[in-house]
């Protein structure tokens, strides 16, 4: 919706949820971004809409890193010559537009900025639930549900709820 041309149509981010120590021990399930264990999504918004559009999960965090995750997933279902909008955690594919990168001028780096903030935003509001802002003790094959409920409840919100996000005006070079 609303494409104005631009290579990057998402932003993508990696976005992780505290878990209870699981059993047998396993050094993967732990996440730096809290210093704990826990589980990773990726998830992916419409940059002219701020529509969720994608999420995939969840991972351990230990052996999948953010960029592993698009190259195992959402860089397979892109079109050629395609790009996505994603923090430092991406860096290092040509498919994804790191902050400083294809960035020629102060509007585009603000633009951009913009983009990946409206995102942080988006994962901000998952974690106002409860099940997900705190530590979850249960069974870590309900996760994916509950996130799932969450996603649904938030776009929901974002769409018909009068919770919009943010306009960014943003287009890259392509």
């Amino acid at each position: 919706m609303n494409q104005n041309g631009s290579a990057c149509l998402m932003s993508v981010d990696g976005t992780d949820f505290m878990i209870q120590e699981q059993t047998p021990f396993w050094s993967g399930w732990w996440s730096h971004k809290f210093d704990g264990p826990g589980l990773r999504y990726e998830v992916a918004l419409c940059i002219q809409t701020g529509w969720i559009v994608w999420i995939n999960g969840p991972f351990a965090p230990g052996p999948w890193p953010d960029i592993s995750i698009f190259r195992d997933g959402l860089k397979k279902l892109l079109f050629l010559g395609e790009r996505v909008e994603a923090d430092n955690g991406s860096r290092g594919d040509f498919a994804v537009d790191a902050p400083e990168e294809r960035c020629p001028n102060l509007l585009q780096h603000i633009a951009k900025a913009w983009c990946r903030s409206r995102h942080e935003t988006v994962n901000k509001r998952f974690k106002q639930f409860n099940v997900l802002k705190n530590c979850f003790r249960h069974d870590i094959e309900k996760h994916m549900i509950c996130f799932q409920a969450i996603v649904v409840v938030t776009q929901i919100a974002l769409t018909d709820g009068g919770e919009p996000l943010f306009d960014v005006p943003y287009r890259t070079c392509n």
